[in-house]
């Protein structure tokens, strides 16, 4: 099997929406396509990348520094030698070469848009769904998890009167969802405590709620937060301050006895071991949310999953961010907690396969070859008129 080609395009998010940090009326995407030698029950071998939502489009990373190594390298440092497939961990070790440690950031979505479709592609050329590829890699022997708990992501900010607020999330609940989350920190607590209480009104008993301000809090606004959000009972209290300010996460654990999340802005198994050592998060409670399609990948995950163990916390603490079937797969494979889904947002990159619908606010993983991009019709139409 060969890489004969990768081709890099930008597709726009085009969601009129803000959170308390950014607007995402201007987002773009990366896209990648890697096409192969291989041949599959008569079909070419293809496959498919993108990185999730927040970050915008690494087109001049990938197509400036990033493939001229890959073009460069020898057959025998991207093939796996015993079944002469593509080996994705190989493939990330040829795209950082002649990397300096650290300055993460937009480096690690670069390399991640490509490692998704270097999985892809190996799992096509096997006839393996992605968990299972991703399993037989980092834990043989055992089996991935058949489905996985998923969670709403929603309620940005709209310029409404609040009632659009309350129909995406009884849209949500109609979806099969049971859990939800939505936006805090762009108005005021006033505001925000508005909102929060619209929609504990109308979620049914055994329902949760989950709220995020995205990094947009100094340490007295957290604590002014979190002070006014103990008595809700929330599933979680989400990225409060900076995710590199860990004296402030901290300083909240302390004050803040409910579960606090953050980690979807951490890029590194380095970072997340800085964040385990110096944040003050409390494993017997904490969710961490590391994005392995913003983070260099899945072998990059699996070390952070590796500090996670050596600092006495679980894989089921993790809840991936993205919302999308690559982080579905991965979070199946490595046994988390579960997995966050942007029913109609984001469309169509997040969401899961089309025959897998959300029942009772869990997602059955497909059995298709590779990610199943083929089998989320709207994503599959936009990577053929896109690579056609």
């Amino acid at each position: 099997m060969r890489i004969t080609d990768v081709r890099v395009a930008e597709a726009p998010l085009e969601a009129a929406m803000s959170n308390a940090v950014i607007d995402f009326s201007t987002m773009t995407v990366s896209m990648v396509a890697v096409y192969t030698d291989a041949v599959v029950d008569g079909d070419p071998v293809v496959g498919y990348g993108f990185h999730s939502n927040g970050r915008y489009a690494q087109t001049g990373l990938l197509t400036e520094r990033l493939l001229p190594r890959l073009e460069a390298a020898a057959d025998a440092d991207l093939i796996d030698p015993g079944t002469g497939v593509i080996d994705p961990v190989l493939v990330r070790n040829v795209l950082m070469a002649n990397e300096k440690p650290g300055g993460h950031g937009d480096r690690a979505v670069a390399v991640a848009t490509l490692d998704m479709a270097m999985w892809d592609a190996a799992g096509k050329a096997k006839g393996q769904p992605l968990h299972h590829a991703l399993r037989d890699r980092f834990l043989p022997g055992t089996q991935p998890a058949e489905s996985v708990w998923v969670y709403a992501a929603g309620g940005y900010y709209r310029d409404d009167d609040g009632s659009g607020l309350r129909q995406e999330i009884e849209l949500y609940l109609e979806l099969g969802y049971r859990d939800v989350k939505i936006k805090i920190g762009g108005a005021p607590l006033a505001e925000d405590l508005r909102r929060i209480e619209s929609v504990l009104a109308i979620l049914p008993e055994g329902c949760r709620l989950a709220v995020d301000a995205n990094g947009r809090f100094d340490m007295a606004t957290a604590l002014r937060y979190g002070a006014a959000l103990e008595s809700y009972d929330l599933v979680w209290y989400e990225e409060p301050c900076d995710p590199l300010d860990y004296r402030c996460l901290a300083v909240l654990a302390e004050e803040y006895p409910g579960v606090l999340a953050t980690g979807e802005n951490l890029f590194s198994a380095q970072d997340v071991r800085n964040l385990l050592r110096y944040g003050g998060l409390r494993p017997d409670r904490d969710v961490l949310q590391m994005d392995p399609a913003l983070s260099y990948g899945v072998s990059e995950y699996a070390a952070m999953v590796d500090q996670l163990i050596r600092h006495g916390w679980r894989p089921q603490q993790c809840c991936p961010h993205g919302g999308h079937q690559y982080n579905l797969a991965i979070t199946a494979a490595f046994g988390l907690g579960g997995c966050e889904s942007y029913p109609r947002v984001f469309e169509p990159f997040g969401g899961f396969a089309d025959e897998t619908p959300v029942v009772d606010g869990r997602v059955r993983l497909p059995e298709a070859p590779g990610i199943g991009v083929e089998h989320k019709r709207t994503l599959h139409e936009l990577v053929r008129q896109t690579f056609s």
